[in-house]
Protein backbone atom coordinates (compact mmCIF):
# COMPACT_ATOMS: atom_id res chain seq x y z
CA UNK A 1 0.00 0.00 0.00
CA UNK A 2 1.45 3.41 -0.78
CA UNK A 3 1.87 6.31 2.03
CA UNK A 4 -0.80 8.32 0.20
CA UNK A 5 -3.45 5.51 0.21
CA UNK A 6 -2.09 4.59 4.01
CA UNK A 7 -3.16 7.88 5.11
CA UNK A 8 -6.72 7.38 4.05
CA UNK A 9 -7.32 3.81 5.18
CA UNK A 10 -10.00 3.78 8.26
CA UNK A 11 -8.86 4.26 11.39
CA UNK A 12 -8.74 1.09 13.62
CA UNK A 13 -11.88 -0.03 15.52
CA UNK A 14 -12.24 -0.75 19.25
CA UNK A 15 -11.83 -4.31 20.45
CA UNK A 16 -12.75 -3.21 23.83
CA UNK A 17 -11.51 -0.78 26.98
CA UNK A 18 -9.05 -2.26 29.75
CA UNK A 19 -8.23 -0.52 32.85
CA UNK A 20 -6.74 -1.04 36.28
CA UNK A 21 -5.83 0.73 39.41
CA UNK A 22 -3.22 0.88 40.99
CA UNK A 23 -1.32 2.18 44.37
CA UNK A 24 1.80 4.03 44.00
CA UNK A 25 4.47 5.36 46.63
CA UNK A 26 5.41 8.83 46.91
CA UNK A 27 8.99 9.32 46.71
CA UNK A 28 9.53 12.11 48.90
CA UNK A 29 5.09 12.49 50.83
CA UNK A 30 3.68 15.82 50.13
CA UNK A 31 1.67 18.01 52.48
CA UNK A 32 -0.81 20.26 50.99
CA UNK A 33 -3.69 22.23 51.98
CA UNK A 34 -5.98 19.52 50.98
CA UNK A 35 -3.86 16.62 52.28
CA UNK A 36 -1.19 14.90 52.88
CA UNK A 37 -0.19 11.96 50.39
CA UNK A 38 2.02 9.63 51.15
CA UNK A 39 0.58 7.52 47.71
CA UNK A 40 -1.05 8.12 44.50
CA UNK A 41 -3.80 6.30 43.06
CA UNK A 42 -3.57 6.02 39.36
CA UNK A 43 -6.32 4.41 36.76
CA UNK A 44 -4.10 2.55 34.15
CA UNK A 45 -6.20 2.98 30.77
CA UNK A 46 -5.63 0.40 27.93
CA UNK A 47 -7.71 1.04 24.56
CA UNK A 48 -7.45 -2.07 22.57
CA UNK A 49 -8.12 -2.32 18.57
CA UNK A 50 -8.38 -4.53 15.88
CA UNK A 51 -5.86 -5.75 14.53
CA UNK A 52 -4.27 -2.20 15.43
CA UNK A 53 -2.26 -0.48 18.67
CA UNK A 54 -2.85 -0.26 21.72
CA UNK A 55 -3.93 3.57 23.51
CA UNK A 56 -2.52 4.27 27.18
CA UNK A 57 -3.63 6.61 28.90
CA UNK A 58 -3.84 7.25 32.84
CA UNK A 59 -5.96 9.19 35.07
CA UNK A 60 -4.75 10.49 38.57
CA UNK A 61 -7.89 10.93 40.96
CA UNK A 62 -6.30 12.25 44.17
CA UNK A 63 -8.20 9.51 46.08
CA UNK A 64 -8.30 5.66 46.01
CA UNK A 65 -12.46 5.73 46.62
CA UNK A 66 -12.30 8.30 43.69
CA UNK A 67 -10.57 6.07 41.32
CA UNK A 68 -12.60 3.11 42.17
CA UNK A 69 -15.88 4.96 40.78
CA UNK A 70 -14.00 6.47 37.71
CA UNK A 71 -13.00 3.30 36.82
CA UNK A 72 -16.35 2.19 36.78
CA UNK A 73 -17.26 4.86 34.15
CA UNK A 74 -14.56 4.55 32.27
CA UNK A 75 -15.27 0.71 31.95
CA UNK A 76 -19.02 1.68 31.21
CA UNK A 77 -18.03 4.22 28.52
CA UNK A 78 -15.34 1.51 27.00
CA UNK A 79 -17.97 -1.02 26.63
CA UNK A 80 -20.35 1.16 24.68
CA UNK A 81 -16.92 2.36 22.55
CA UNK A 82 -16.48 -1.29 21.48
CA UNK A 83 -16.85 -1.76 18.02
CA UNK A 84 -16.80 2.15 17.10
CA UNK A 85 -13.53 3.77 15.21
CA UNK A 86 -10.84 4.29 17.92
CA UNK A 87 -10.57 8.27 17.63
CA UNK A 88 -11.50 11.38 20.03
CA UNK A 89 -14.77 11.94 17.81
CA UNK A 90 -16.01 8.23 18.22
CA UNK A 91 -15.23 8.75 22.36
CA UNK A 92 -17.03 12.56 22.72
CA UNK A 93 -19.73 10.82 20.83
CA UNK A 94 -20.63 7.54 23.66
CA UNK A 95 -19.41 10.01 26.54
CA UNK A 96 -22.05 12.68 25.38
CA UNK A 97 -24.90 11.06 26.93
CA UNK A 98 -23.30 10.12 30.01
CA UNK A 99 -22.09 13.67 30.42
CA UNK A 100 -25.78 14.61 29.36
CA UNK A 101 -27.52 12.74 32.91
CA UNK A 102 -24.54 12.76 35.42
CA UNK A 103 -23.41 16.80 34.59
CA UNK A 104 -20.65 18.18 32.53
CA UNK A 105 -18.69 18.74 35.33
CA UNK A 106 -16.74 15.62 37.56
CA UNK A 107 -16.27 12.12 37.08
CA UNK A 108 -18.29 11.96 34.16
CA UNK A 109 -15.73 14.56 32.23
CA UNK A 110 -12.79 12.48 33.83
CA UNK A 111 -14.04 9.34 32.24
CA UNK A 112 -13.80 10.83 29.26
CA UNK A 113 -10.43 12.77 29.43
CA UNK A 114 -9.23 9.39 29.97
CA UNK A 115 -10.44 7.63 26.62
CA UNK A 116 -9.78 10.76 24.90
CA UNK A 117 -5.88 10.28 26.08
CA UNK A 118 -5.85 6.96 24.89
CA UNK A 119 -7.89 7.14 21.50
CA UNK A 120 -5.41 10.00 20.41
CA UNK A 121 -2.46 7.56 21.55
CA UNK A 122 -3.83 5.14 18.79
CA UNK A 123 -4.38 7.55 16.42
CA UNK A 124 -1.05 8.86 16.64
CA UNK A 125 0.72 5.52 16.52
CA UNK A 126 -1.77 4.27 14.04
CA UNK A 127 0.12 7.71 11.58
CA UNK A 128 3.65 5.95 12.99
CA UNK A 129 4.48 9.55 14.80
CA UNK A 130 4.77 10.99 18.14
CA UNK A 131 2.16 12.74 19.46
CA UNK A 132 3.18 16.37 18.80
CA UNK A 133 3.79 15.44 15.22
CA UNK A 134 0.29 14.00 14.43
CA UNK A 135 -1.41 17.44 16.30
CA UNK A 136 1.02 19.79 14.30
CA UNK A 137 4.00 20.36 16.49
CA UNK A 138 7.57 19.35 17.13
CA UNK A 139 9.42 17.09 19.65
CA UNK A 140 11.48 19.83 21.75
CA UNK A 141 12.19 19.80 25.03
CA UNK A 142 10.06 21.61 27.38
CA UNK A 143 11.29 24.07 30.31
CA UNK A 144 9.42 22.62 33.80
CA UNK A 145 9.28 23.13 36.92
CA UNK A 146 9.90 20.46 39.63
CA UNK A 147 6.77 19.93 42.00
CA UNK A 148 7.84 16.87 43.77
CA UNK A 149 8.19 18.34 47.17
CA UNK A 150 8.17 21.49 48.97
CA UNK A 151 5.37 20.67 51.05
CA UNK A 152 3.74 22.74 54.20
CA UNK A 153 7.04 21.48 56.06
CA UNK A 154 8.87 22.95 58.89
CA UNK A 155 10.40 26.01 56.49
CA UNK A 156 13.85 25.11 58.12
CA UNK A 157 13.89 21.59 56.58
CA UNK A 158 13.28 23.16 52.95
CA UNK A 159 17.09 23.80 52.23
CA UNK A 160 18.48 20.42 51.64
CA UNK A 161 15.41 19.32 49.78
CA UNK A 162 15.64 22.18 47.35
CA UNK A 163 19.20 21.84 46.50
CA UNK A 164 17.89 17.36 45.62
CA UNK A 165 14.82 18.76 43.72
CA UNK A 166 17.46 21.27 41.92
CA UNK A 167 19.58 18.08 41.32
CA UNK A 168 16.50 15.86 40.10
CA UNK A 169 16.53 16.82 36.33
CA UNK A 170 19.44 20.61 36.76
CA UNK A 171 16.02 22.89 37.98
CA UNK A 172 16.19 26.31 38.17
CA UNK A 173 12.09 26.27 38.84
CA UNK A 174 10.03 25.00 42.47
CA UNK A 175 6.73 24.97 43.49
CA UNK A 176 6.52 26.08 47.01
CA UNK A 177 3.27 24.94 48.86
CA UNK A 178 2.20 27.37 51.10
CA UNK A 179 -1.24 27.82 53.37
CA UNK A 180 0.39 27.08 56.94
CA UNK A 181 -1.49 28.66 60.48
CA UNK A 182 1.12 31.19 60.68
CA UNK A 183 1.41 33.40 57.91
CA UNK A 184 5.36 34.44 58.64
CA UNK A 185 6.36 30.91 58.60
CA UNK A 186 5.14 31.00 54.58
CA UNK A 187 7.22 33.87 54.28
CA UNK A 188 10.25 32.25 55.61
CA UNK A 189 9.73 29.01 53.59
CA UNK A 190 9.75 30.81 50.50
CA UNK A 191 13.02 32.38 51.65
CA UNK A 192 14.99 29.47 52.38
CA UNK A 193 13.94 28.22 49.29
CA UNK A 194 15.14 31.28 47.30
CA UNK A 195 18.17 31.57 49.46
CA UNK A 196 19.02 27.51 48.65
CA UNK A 197 17.85 27.59 44.77
CA UNK A 198 19.47 30.96 44.45
CA UNK A 199 18.70 34.64 43.20
CA UNK A 200 17.86 33.14 39.33
CA UNK A 201 15.60 30.62 40.22
CA UNK A 202 11.79 30.28 39.16
CA UNK A 203 9.48 29.73 42.42
CA UNK A 204 5.79 29.56 42.32
CA UNK A 205 3.30 29.83 45.29
CA UNK A 206 0.46 27.35 45.62
CA UNK A 207 -2.07 27.63 48.66
CA UNK A 208 -4.23 25.27 47.12
CA UNK A 209 -7.81 26.65 47.43
CA UNK A 210 -6.23 27.02 51.35
CA UNK A 211 -7.83 30.77 52.00
CA UNK A 212 -10.66 32.59 52.81
CA UNK A 213 -10.85 36.22 50.98
CA UNK A 214 -10.27 38.12 54.20
CA UNK A 215 -7.29 35.94 54.61
CA UNK A 216 -5.83 35.73 51.62
CA UNK A 217 -5.93 39.76 50.82
CA UNK A 218 -3.44 40.40 53.09
CA UNK A 219 -1.26 36.83 53.04
CA UNK A 220 -1.02 37.56 48.95
CA UNK A 221 0.33 41.33 49.79
CA UNK A 222 3.18 40.00 51.69
CA UNK A 223 4.03 37.20 49.04
CA UNK A 224 4.17 40.38 46.49
CA UNK A 225 7.69 41.75 47.25
CA UNK A 226 9.17 37.90 46.90
CA UNK A 227 9.37 37.65 43.10
CA UNK A 228 7.41 34.77 42.45
CA UNK A 229 6.05 34.05 39.07
CA UNK A 230 2.61 33.67 40.55
CA UNK A 231 0.16 32.63 43.04
CA UNK A 232 -2.15 29.53 42.65
CA UNK A 233 -5.18 29.17 44.07
CA UNK A 234 -5.24 30.90 47.12
CA UNK A 235 -9.32 30.81 47.33
CA UNK A 236 -11.87 28.23 46.41
CA UNK A 237 -11.03 27.40 42.98
CA UNK A 238 -14.96 28.63 41.75
CA UNK A 239 -14.66 31.66 43.94
CA UNK A 240 -14.39 33.58 40.57
CA UNK A 241 -15.30 37.08 42.14
CA UNK A 242 -12.80 36.43 44.97
CA UNK A 243 -10.13 35.60 42.43
CA UNK A 244 -10.31 38.86 40.47
CA UNK A 245 -10.31 41.06 43.54
CA UNK A 246 -7.01 39.25 43.99
CA UNK A 247 -5.72 39.78 40.60
CA UNK A 248 -6.30 43.27 40.99
CA UNK A 249 -4.70 44.13 43.98
CA UNK A 250 -1.64 41.72 43.72
CA UNK A 251 0.97 42.34 41.89
CA UNK A 252 1.82 38.48 41.79
CA UNK A 253 -0.22 37.01 38.96
CA UNK A 254 -2.81 34.78 40.17
CA UNK A 255 -2.62 31.40 38.55
CA UNK A 256 -5.96 29.45 38.40
CA UNK A 257 -6.80 26.27 36.00
CA UNK A 258 -5.92 22.57 37.51
CA UNK A 259 -9.75 22.95 38.24
CA UNK A 260 -11.16 24.17 34.86
CA UNK A 261 -13.80 21.84 34.19
CA UNK A 262 -14.23 21.81 30.40
CA UNK A 263 -12.53 24.67 28.26
CA UNK A 264 -15.80 26.87 28.34
CA UNK A 265 -14.78 27.64 32.28
CA UNK A 266 -11.12 28.71 31.18
CA UNK A 267 -12.99 31.81 29.04
CA UNK A 268 -15.42 32.33 31.73
CA UNK A 269 -11.98 32.83 34.39
CA UNK A 270 -10.35 35.10 32.05
CA UNK A 271 -13.34 37.15 31.02
CA UNK A 272 -14.05 37.46 35.04
CA UNK A 273 -10.53 38.56 35.16
CA UNK A 274 -9.86 36.17 37.80
CA UNK A 275 -6.39 35.15 36.81
CA UNK A 276 -3.53 36.53 35.00
CA UNK A 277 -2.60 33.14 34.15
CA UNK A 278 -3.91 29.41 33.33
CA UNK A 279 -2.82 25.82 33.92
CA UNK A 280 -5.49 22.96 32.64
CA UNK A 281 -5.69 19.59 34.26
CA UNK A 282 -5.69 17.08 31.19
CA UNK A 283 -8.24 14.69 33.15
CA UNK A 284 -10.37 18.31 33.90
CA UNK A 285 -10.29 19.84 30.79
CA UNK A 286 -11.53 17.01 28.76
CA UNK A 287 -8.32 15.07 27.78
CA UNK A 288 -6.12 15.78 24.77
CA UNK A 289 -9.20 17.25 22.75
CA UNK A 290 -10.55 19.47 25.90
CA UNK A 291 -6.53 21.07 25.94
CA UNK A 292 -6.66 21.73 22.77
CA UNK A 293 -9.65 23.90 22.99
CA UNK A 294 -8.73 25.40 26.05
CA UNK A 295 -5.21 25.99 24.37
CA UNK A 296 -6.96 27.91 21.53
CA UNK A 297 -8.98 30.12 23.89
CA UNK A 298 -5.55 31.17 25.99
CA UNK A 299 -4.57 32.16 22.62
CA UNK A 300 -7.19 34.21 21.63
CA UNK A 301 -7.12 36.03 25.10
CA UNK A 302 -3.67 36.33 24.76
CA UNK A 303 -3.18 34.29 28.19
CA UNK A 304 -0.29 32.15 28.91
CA UNK A 305 -0.81 28.53 29.79
CA UNK A 306 0.80 26.21 31.42
CA UNK A 307 0.23 22.18 32.39
CA UNK A 308 -1.12 20.76 35.50
CA UNK A 309 -0.19 17.22 36.03
CA UNK A 310 0.07 14.54 33.20
CA UNK A 311 3.71 15.77 32.28
CA UNK A 312 4.01 13.26 29.94
CA UNK A 313 1.16 13.64 27.78
CA UNK A 314 1.39 17.52 28.20
CA UNK A 315 4.69 17.62 26.89
CA UNK A 316 3.33 16.41 23.87
CA UNK A 317 1.00 19.52 23.55
CA UNK A 318 3.09 22.27 25.14
CA UNK A 319 4.15 21.87 21.48
CA UNK A 320 1.03 23.04 19.91
CA UNK A 321 0.09 25.71 22.62
CA UNK A 322 0.38 29.15 21.25
CA UNK A 323 0.89 30.62 24.47
CA UNK A 324 2.46 27.90 26.00
CA UNK A 325 4.17 28.68 29.60
CA UNK A 326 5.88 26.06 31.89
CA UNK A 327 5.10 22.18 32.05
CA UNK A 328 4.45 20.95 35.87
CA UNK A 329 6.89 17.61 36.42
CA UNK A 330 6.24 15.19 38.80
CA UNK A 331 7.61 11.47 39.08
CA UNK A 332 4.68 9.95 40.94
CA UNK A 333 4.05 7.90 37.72
CA UNK A 334 7.28 6.95 37.29
CA UNK A 335 6.74 4.09 39.33
CA UNK A 336 4.90 2.43 36.72
CA UNK A 337 5.90 3.44 33.90
CA UNK A 338 8.45 1.32 31.45
CA UNK A 339 10.21 4.68 30.32
CA UNK A 340 9.99 7.65 32.36
CA UNK A 341 10.27 10.37 30.56
CA UNK A 342 14.02 12.04 31.21
CA UNK A 343 14.85 15.14 32.07
CA UNK A 344 17.90 17.54 31.60
CA UNK A 345 18.87 21.08 32.53
CA UNK A 346 14.92 21.92 33.55
CA UNK A 347 13.59 20.48 30.38
CA UNK A 348 11.73 17.12 29.62
CA UNK A 349 12.28 15.56 26.76
CA UNK A 350 8.96 13.83 25.06
CA UNK A 351 10.53 10.72 22.93
CA UNK A 352 10.80 10.49 19.21
CA UNK A 353 8.27 7.24 18.97
CA UNK A 354 4.84 6.69 18.15
CA UNK A 355 2.09 7.78 20.23
CA UNK A 356 2.21 9.44 23.63
CA UNK A 357 5.58 7.74 24.74
CA UNK A 358 3.08 5.98 27.81
CA UNK A 359 4.29 2.46 28.24
CA UNK A 360 3.48 0.40 31.48
CA UNK A 361 6.13 -1.79 33.06
CA UNK A 362 3.90 -4.78 34.08
CA UNK A 363 5.91 -6.15 37.05
CA UNK A 364 5.75 -2.61 38.46
CA UNK A 365 2.08 -2.66 37.99
CA UNK A 366 1.91 -6.05 39.60
CA UNK A 367 3.32 -5.15 42.77
CA UNK A 368 0.90 -1.70 42.75
CA UNK A 369 -2.51 -3.39 41.44
CA UNK A 370 -5.34 -2.93 43.92
CA UNK A 371 -7.66 -5.37 44.18
CA UNK A 372 -11.28 -4.97 41.96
Amino acid sequence: MSPAAASHAPPPTVAGVRTRTVLVPFARPLATKVGYFERWPLVLIDLDTVDGPTGHAYLAPYRPEAAAALRVLVDDLGDKLTGAPATPRAVATVAGGLRALAGEQGLALAAQAGLDMAAWDVVAKDAGRPLAHVLGGELAPVPAYNSNGLGLNDPDTLATETAELIAEGGFSALKVRVGRDRPDDDLRAIRTVREAAGPDATLVADYNQGLDLAAAIPRCAQLDGEGLAWIEEPLRYDDLDGHARLARDTTTPIMLGENFYGPKTLLEAVHHGACDLVMPDLMRIGGVTGWLAAAAMADATRVPMSSHLYPEISSHLMAVTPTGAWLEWQDWAHPILADPFPVRDGHVHPPNVPGNGLAWDEAAVARHLVAP
